[in-house]
């Protein structure tokens, strides 16, 4: 009789250690941390799906414009059949800067001092058009080092909360039978396996899609110094 007492003093202390009776006769407060981590754990795995999926789509669609970019058509036929229609960065790269080639040659040929200011303009344009999509792409990462970074504390937090509460029962009611700890003590630490469970997907994932990032903004500035050399050649060839 009185280990029960002892069992309903702990909070519905169990011998079912499936997930849900760990979750359901948790305390409140770790309750709390183990929704805290499953909300962060459901939303990186949206980010995670989506960043991959976006980034695979980017690199097949900048290969198929590098293609016909260096097909040795004529860039304004390119810039004819892409106009206001740019769908992924590259294509919204060579927009800006063919577009800011229109307003700056307006059919004249430059001198020379002029020549190298448009080539400037057009260089500033382009970067900043990049910086801004690379920001887009970028987005919701912080979520997924935030989380890699807080999510095992998250569950620490909730494994020493719910232990210290398990200790205090046990005080209050002078038992320390096995039968009565184990379930308070698992249903704490599986706050902490709900933290890695949490974090480490969003570590991993994070390093992998900041690298395919990396790839790509490298691929990006490529495309702008050799866009920014090309036109500079035609401006040359203009004068001379």
């Amino acid at each position: 009789m009185e280990e029960e007492v002892a069992v309903s003093s702990l909070g519905g202390a169990s011998t079912d250690f499936s997930v849900l009776a760990l979750i359901a006769h948790a305390d409140p407060v770790v309750q709390a941390v183990m929704l805290v981590l499953l909300l962060a754990s459901i939303w990186s795995w949206v980010i995670i799906f989506d960043k991959l999926w976006r980034y695979r789509k980017l690199d097949d669609q900048a290969d198929r414009f590098e293609a016909a970019f260096w097909s040795g058509g004529s860039l304004e036929d390119l810039y004819d059949r892409i106009r206001g229609r740019a769908d992924h960065p590259m294509a919204a790269l060579f927009n800006s800067a063919m577009l800011e080639w229109e307003r700056s040659f307006e059919g004249k040929t430059p001198r020379a001092p002029r020549g190298a200011g448009i080539t400037e303009r057009i260089n500033k344009v382009m970067r900043v058009t990049m910086n801004r999509e690379l920001e887009r792409l970028e987005k919701y990462l912080g979520f997924l080092a935030t989380v890699g970074s807080t999510a095992v504390f998250i569950g620490l937090f909730g494994t020493v909360w719910g232990i210290l509460n398990s200790f205090r029962s046990i005080a209050a009611t002078s038992n320390t039978s096995l039968t009565v700890v184990a379930g308070p003590i698992a249903e704490a630490l599986f706050a902490t396996a709900m933290g890695l469970i949490a974090a480490i997907p969003a570590v991993i994932a994070y390093n992998k899609l900041s690298a395919d990032m990396n790839r790509y903004t490298n691929r990006l500035e490529g495309f702008v110094d050799e866009f920014t050399a090309i036109l500079s050649r035609r401006l040359e060839e203009g004068e001379s």
